[in-house]
């Protein structure tokens, strides 16, 4: 007889440990239900925001948010991105809703140190006064113009002439 070599976490478990496929089902488990429990925090947030979407359905898988539902109007279903795609460790949205009432999208800016809405403004639409346009734009999301932070994503409404 000699020294027989094994893979040390491929067999039966006989010393009440877990085997490598077991520890692997059960993470993708856990992360499969935080992600769960994320998407009905991100429906629940879009709710008590008073934004009207029928038939919301959130779905996260890692970093990526899919979206489906039909948005009263545009503003609307941009702010329901921006709260899935303002939240921690989402990456990606993927908007797949659908809109009642259609209207000009608005574009996007990302926030960067030393950032106010009246400089955001300023460089949209040629005026610092305009501010209370993109706060207004923003809002419920946004409880203060004084409250941005680098990384955030803010919606820039089209004004009309």
């Amino acid at each position: 007889m000699g020294l027989f070599s094994f893979i040390k976490n491929a067999g039966a478990k006989i010393f009440g440990g877990k085997t490598s496929a077991e520890k692997a089902a059960e993470a993708a488990t856990t992360e499969l239900n935080s992600e769960l429990a994320a998407a009905a925090k991100l429906e629940e947030t879009v709710r008590d925001l008073q934004l009207e979407v029928a038939n919301l359905s959130i779905h996260i898988n890692d970093d990526r948010v899919t979206i489906r539902g039909t948005a009263k109007d545009q503003a609307t279903k941009e702010k329901v991105v921006l709260v899935a795609g303002n939240s921690n460790g989402i990456a990606t949205v993927d908007d797949q809703m659908e809109v009642e009432c259609t209207e000009p999208e608005a574009q996007f800016y990302t926030v960067v140190s030393g950032d106010t809405l009246g400089k955001i403004a300023k460089s949209y639409y040629g005026n610092a006064m305009k501010y209370p346009e993109i706060f207004e734009a923003n809002k419920p999301m946004l409880k203060s113009a004084d409250l941005i932070y680098p990384g955030q994503v803010l919606r820039i409404p089209h004004l009309e002439a």
